[in-house]
């Protein structure tokens, strides 16, 4: 790796002159736009508006439009009057518990190495924020920028993460759902469910850029001069949601097949309405009365485990019953328990 910066990191009287790398790639398929007809580069060129001609790179400077359209050009000297205190200095400002940094305010991320001898006082750093349980909020200067940044440990090293300032967040209250909705204490337990039922510890290498994947297929085909075919698109289901519910238990069923689980009910048990006991189906269930008295005299396993489901009580009445009654009766006896 290329170091794209050096610097100090002042932590209190201590000195920690450090290199900076950055620490994130991207391995996206690097395409260029190119004519259609005969595969030529399109390129652009930096040309003013005014004179309508190409400005090397070393003519352009920045400048400032007004609202009437009028510039404000600003040259180096313009820019080195600035008062960036950091400097070369990445000053810590204070330090907090890390789990009181939003994510969102978190932006590119530096790894820092030790320059020179700086390994000591490094390692210091490194493993008393680790013990700490927090971070440094530091302030920085990255290409003529200042810039608020987060710095913490990262396995072995120290890592910088640039972050926004609080101005750069968007106010989202006008996005908000209205006040008056509410959910229903099923829809949250199904939530919940299906909530329980994907958490699990974080390994990002289960993750992979499907799509990046996908388009490299596509140009290996082309060089190739294979046929190009094209994948089979998701199905959209998009649209209102009718019902909560039933969407919450699609949800918690899939995501159980998914990890090679069992689905089985998914709506919670408070909805559920006892069954109703119907003679005319448990009646047509005519069993010879040997058999029935076999069954109800022999504690066959499906008995006890029909029983044990009810109530000390009415599990001993009724096996009392079964033992000194008729078969006739035993046969009742045994229908309307499974009634049951």
């Amino acid at each position: 790796m290329r170091a794209i910066w050096k610097g100090v990191v002042s932590f209190g009287l201590v000195t920690i002159p450090i290199k900076l790398f950055s620490a994130t790639e991207q391995h996206d398929v690097q395409l260029r736009q190119v004519h259609a007809a005969d595969g030529g580069r399109i390129r652009y060129r930096r040309v003013c508006e005014a004179e309508d001609v190409e400005v090397p790179y070393s003519e352009i400077a920045k400048g400032y439009e007004l609202p009437d359209g009028q510039v404000v050009v600003l040259d180096d000297e313009d820019f080195e009057k600035l008062p960036i205190a950091s400097g070369r200095n990445i000053d810590v400002q204070k330090f907090v518990p890390s789990e009181q940094v939003d994510g969102l305010y978190l932006s590119k991320g530096y790894f820092l190495q030790a320059d020179g001898p700086g390994a000591k006082p490094y390692v210091l750093l490194r493993e008393a924020l680790e013990r700490a349980g927090t971070v440094a909020l530091v302030k920085v200067a990255l290409r003529q920028r200042e810039a608020l940044a987060l710095l913490r440990p990262y396995g072995d090293v120290l890592l910088l993460q640039t972050m926004l300032w609080p101005d750069e967040i968007r106010d989202p209250a006008e996005l908000a759902p209205d006040q008056d909705i509410s959910v229903r204490p099923q829809e949250m337990q199904m939530a919940e469910s299906y909530i329980q039922t994907l958490t699990g510890d974080l390994d990002m290498d289960e993750f992979s850029d499907d799509y990046a994947v996908a388009l490299r297929e596509v140009v290996d085909a082309k060089i190739q001069g294979h046929e190009v075919t094209q994948p089979e698109a998701p199905s959209e289901s998009g649209g209102a949601v009718l019902d909560l519910m039933a969407a919450l238990e699609a949800s918690v069923a899939e995501a159980k097949r998914a990890r090679g689980e069992a689905v089985g009910e998914t709506r919670p048990a408070a909805k559920k309405t006892p069954a109703k006991a119907s003679p005319q189906k448990s009646a047509p269930r005519k069993a010879a009365p040997k058999k029935a008295a076999a069954s109800a005299s022999s504690g066959s396993a499906g008995t006890r485990k029909s029983t044990a489901k009810k109530t000390a009580t009415k599990s001993t009445a009724k096996k009392t019953a079964a033992k000194s009654t008729t078969a006739r009766t035993t046969t009742k006896g045994t229908s309307q328990r499974k009634t049951a």
